[in-house]
C-alpha cells in the first residue's frame, strides 16, 4: 500500500507531521480494525503493509489520508489535495510474499540514500522489529517475526539480518511479480482471487487493486500502446488515447485530464466523439483493436 504527494511534493515536512500521521495510523486500527504490520514514512510518500479483516480498505484510507490532509492544510494555511490521486494497493498472499514485502518497505530509506542502514531511519517500523525502539501498541509484528523464531529478541535479530543482507546489493522489487499490478501470490492464490472477484463479478469496492485487475491497463500502458500503433499520427493518437483511457483505465476523468493536460470536459468530449469517427473509418477500428489486443481488453 502506498500513497504519494500530489505533484511529487513532500507530504511530511517536520517531525510533528510524521508523529501526527502515526497518530492517524493508530486511530485507524482502533476505529476501523486495520491491522498494520509495517510502515515507512518517506518525504513525499509512505508505505504500509496492512490487513483489513472487515474488508473496509477504502474507509481506512479515507480516514488516514483525509484526516492527515486536513491537519496538513490547516497547519500550513493551504487548501486542496495533498495526495496524488487514489492510493495504490496490491493484494498480497501471506507468508513468503508478505515477508519479502516487509523487507522491501524497510529498505526504502536505504535505497533512497537517506540512511546507510535501515536501523538508523527513525520513521519506519524496522527499529521496533529489531528491538531498538519500543513498538507502538497498534503495530502488529507477530506475523512477520513468527517466521524467525518464538523468542521476540531472537526473532528480531534474525529478521534484522534478513533485511540487512540485501544492503548494497541489486535486487528486484517483490511487487514486480504482481499480476496486473494488483495481486501478489502463488498461482493458486491468484486464480482464487481472480475467479471470485473478476470472472464471477463479485463487488470489490474496498479492494481497488481488484478493480484495476478487472480492467487491467494503466493510463501509462494505454498511452504507450496507442503511441506504438498510431506512431505516424500524433493528433489521432491523442484522441484515441483519451478515448481508451476514459473507457478502460478505470481512472477518474480528473486524472486522465491531468495526463493529457486538458479539462475534464475535453476528456468527456473525446470519449463521446471518437466512437463516431470509428463508425466512419474501418482502418481506425482495426487500429483500436490492435491497441486493445495488447492488453486482452474485451468489452463486457
Amino acid at each position: 500500500m502506498t500513497s504519494r504527494g500530489n505533484e511529487q511534493k513532500d507530504v511530511f515536512k517536520s517531525r510533528r507531521d510524521r508523529e501526527k500521521f502515526l497518530e492517524y495510523l493508530a486511530s485507524a486500527t482502533e476505529r476501523y480494525g486495520a491491522v498494520i504490520h509495517c510502515y515507512c514514512l518517506m518525504s513525499n510518500h509512505y508505505h504500509l503493509l496492512l490487513e483489513t479483516p472487515d474488508g473496509n480498505l477504502s474507509q481506512i484510507m479515507r480516514h488516514i489520508n483525509g484526516a492527515y490532509t486536513t491537519y496538513f492544510n490547516i497547519k500550513r494555511k493551504r487548501a486542496g489535495h495533498l495526495f496524488q490521486g487514489r492510493f495504490k494497493a496490491i493484494l498480497v498472499e501471506a507468508d513468503n510474499y508478505a515477508l519479502e514485502l516487509s523487507r522491501y518497505i524497510h529498505l526504502n530509506p536505504v535505497r533512497a540514500g537517506m540512511v546507510g542502514e535501515p536501523g538508523k531511519y527513525p520513521w519506519s517500523s524496522f527499529s521496533s522489529y529489531i528491538g531498538q525502539s519500543k513498538a507502538p501498541d497498534w503495530l502488529k509484528m507477530d506475523f512477520v517475526l513468527s517466521c524467525f523464531g518464538k523468542s521476540g529478541a531472537e526473532a528480531g535479530a534474525k529478521y534484522g539480518t534478513f533485511v540487512e543482507e540485501l544492503m548494497g546489493k541489486e535486487y528486484d522489487s517483490p511487487l514486480q511479480g504482481a499480476i496486473g499490478k494488483a495481486v501478489l501470490g502463488t498461482t493458486g492464490f491468484v486464480e482464487t482471487i481472480t475467479g471470485k472477484h473478476v470472472r464471477q463479478r463479485e463487488p470489490a469496492r474496498d479492494v481497488p487493486a481488484l478493480r484495476q485487475l478487472s480492467i487491467r491497463p494503466s493510463l501509462e500502458e494505454i498511452v504507450t500502446a496507442v503511441d506504438a500503433v498510431f506512431c505516424t499520427d500524433k493528433k489521432v493518437a491523442r484522441q484515441a488515447g483519451m478515448y481508451l483511457c476514459h473507457r478502460y483505465s478505470g481512472e477518474r476523468i480528473r486524472e486522465i485530464g491531468k495526463l493529457y493536460q486538458v479539462s475534464e470536459s475535453a476528456i468527456t468530449e473525446a470519449a463521446r466523439t471518437f466512437p463516431r469517427k470509428m463508425d466512419k473509418n474501418e482502418k481506425l477500428v482495426e487500429e483500436i483493436k490492435k491497441v486493445k489486443a495488447m492488453f486482452k481488453i474485451c468489452d463486457l
